[in-house]
Order: structure tokens, then C-alpha cells, then sequence
């Protein structure tokens, strides 16, 4: 069978797609894109049984192109931590590792799969993700120093804020490349020691539009959120979701929301729940059509402007 390994652009997909094919390497077609763009499975082709790994991408948005890999005989091995909505399929040739629980990731689940072969990946993975206080008791379990966990920090932070744009042309790499490149390191700290070309530009790109960032007005606060609004530039794309992490570490007590203008118009919105209370960021997306995510972080892919305000509302009074 041809194996194909769908995956989302983000640390958490790359990072989990590293650490099982380091140790399980497999001659794959990849298929991965912005992080948003997660209606990935059905760039698989069903004219065939194919061997389809599927990372980091919400079932409830390609449950229709998974079943039809599994009526065409296909196998799935599907990896993830988003809401599944209904049932999982009911098919021999279909596995899963799902857990939605708001302190784990699937590169965390990925590690466990393996038995911990590749854990420095999953702690990158973690950090990127945001789940800071899991990553750093891993860190410190592993017996990694502090200079070592926040490096893996660094790079975990990085590599997702590498997956934001709305479109590729946005990215500095495209998530596919940029896995080429990082899994030839068997540890993420070896990568970062050896300072390869990708690494360097990825962080450089990472500080300059962080400032940029930092910088941004503030559309809306009260004493359970904060919302920034960006331009409709590619900096402010790529770096809209690693900032709405970074505000969210900075107002633990708040919920964040990013605010980014669109070409059509409409927004891009980044939504992240109080870190003291990391719940509720998926259910508030999905109030609006193209909203979705996990509970502590979420977003809403097209908010016409004409709904600006009711986003606003509810964003002021959901965590209240």
C-alpha cells in the first residue's frame, strides 16, 4: 500500500510526525498545510487501499474522508487531541489515539505510543503547543536543565509559530520542508547546537514579527479578556496565534483573543482560554460557522465584520 502521512503544520503535528517516523520510517507522501487548514484527509486518494497516518486534525472535520479511505479498504492510524464530535468509526482498519483533555497534545500521545524514544521532540511539541507547565515537569523529570528546556522552548515555539498564515505563501517554510529538514535530528537539542540555515531564519523571522506583535492595539479588555486587532499583513498572520499564546502567559486570568483584518473583509480570529482555566475556547469558536479547536485554544477561520461585535460580546462575557 502507498502510505501517505497527513499532518497538521503546526509544532504539534511536525514534532509527532518526527518522533514516529524516527522510529518508524516509512516512505510517505506528505500532505500538510497552514495550520488552519485542516480539511487535509481527503487530499487522499480512495481510487486504491492506501496506508493513511493521520496527525494533529480534528476527526469532526474529515470524518466523511476518513470513512471513505476505510470503504476503499484503506488503513488508518489516526492521532489526535480535538473534539471527534460523534462516535469513532467502527472498522478493524482503523485505529486511534484520541484524548481531548486540556493538558495533553498529540505529540505527548505520540511519545506514549513509543515509550518515551524520542521525548525531547514531545516536550518542543509541548512548549509549542503551549501546554508550558506540562512541558517544563517533563523537562525537569528528564532531568533537563533550565538553559535545555527553555532551548527546546524556543524551538517548539518556532516551529508552530512557523504554521500561521492564510496561505503558504505567508509561511517562511512550508511545514512539509520544514520537517524534511528537522528530522534528520534524532534530538531537537542537537539541531538547535548545530545552528542549521532553516533554524536560523525561523528564529530571527520569530523576533522580528513578535515585535510587531507586542505592539499591536488593543480592541477590547475587561477583567476576563483581552483582544488586539492586526492588519491584513503577512507578518501579522504568521505571528497572530504564537502571540495570542504569549498574551494568554501574560494575563493568566483572561482569555486572549487575536483580531486579524482580512483581504475579504472579515477577520481571522486567534481565540486562547484563561491559562488558569483552559477551557471553553472551542465551545465560543464554534458559535460561529467557521469556528473550532480544542478547549484551550481555538479559532474562527472567517468572522465576517459585520459579526466583530457579537464576537467581541461574547468574548467579554463567556469566561465572566
Amino acid at each position: 500500500m502507498t502510505a501517505y502521512d497527513v499532518f497538521n503544520g503546526d509544532a504539534d503535528g511536525i514534532c509527532a510526525l518526527i518522533q514516529l517516523r524516527l522510529a518508524e520510517p516509512v516512505e510517505s507522501i506528505l500532505i500538510t498545510g497552514v495550520k488552519r487548514n485542516i480539511d487535509l484527509v481527503r487530499q487522499v486518494p480512495t481510487n486504491e487501499p492506501v496506508k493513511a497516518t493521520v496527525l494533529d486534525i480534528s476527526l469532526d472535520k474529515n470524518r466523511e474522508a476518513v470513512n471513505a479511505l476505510l470503504i476503499a479498504g484503506g488503513v488508518v492510524f489516526y492521532v489526535d487531541h480535538h473534539f471527534p464530535d460523534n462516535q469513532l468509526p467502527d472498522a478493524p482498519n482503523f485505529t486511534a489515539l484520541i484524548d481531548t483533555q486540556a493538558t495533553t497534545c498529540t505529540s505527548l500521545l505520540i511519545d506514549k505510543h513509543l515509550g518515551g524514544r524520542f521525548h525531547n521532540w514531545s516536550i518542543a511539541a509541548a512548549f509549542g503547543d503551549n501546554l508550558n507547565a506540562v512541558a517544563e515537569d517533563l523537562a525537569k523529570a528528564a532531568g533537563l536543565s533550565s538553559e535545555q528546556a527553555e532551548s527546546l522552548k524556543s524551538l517548539g515555539v518556532c516551529i508552530n509559530y512557523n504554521g500561521y498564515g492564510a496561505t503558504l505563501n505567508d509561511l517562511h517554510f512550508h511545514p512539509a520542508d520544514l520537517y524534511c529538514e528537522f528530522v534528520k535530528y534524532e534530538d531537537p537539542l542537537e539541531l538547535i547546537a548545530s545552528e542549521p540555515a532553516a533554524w536560523q531564519k525561523l528564529r530571527d523571522g520569530y523576533e522580528a514579527d513578535m515585535a510587531s506583535g507586542l505592539a499591536a492595539p488593543v480592541l477590547a479588555e475587561n477583567n476576563s479578556s483581552l483582544v488586539v486587532k492586526l492588519p491584513d499583513e503577512p507578518w501579522a498572520r504568521r505571528v497572530s496565534g504564537v502571540l495570542g499564546n504569549e498574551l494568554a502567559n501574560r494575563n493568566p486570568n483572561k482569555a486572549c483573543g487575536i483580531v486579524t483584518e482580512s483581504a475579504n473583509g472579515g477577520y481571522l480570529v486567534s481565540i486562547r482560554a484563561p491559562l488558569n482555566n483552559r477551557t471553553g475556547a472551542d465551545e465560543l469558536a464554534r458559535r460561529f460557522p467557521t469556528g473550532g479547536g480544542r478547549k484551550a485554544a481555538a479559532g474562527i477561520n472567517r468572522l465576517p465584520a459585520e459579526q466583530l461585535d457579537a464576537f467581541l460580546s461574547v468574548m467579554a462575557n463567556f469566561w465572566n
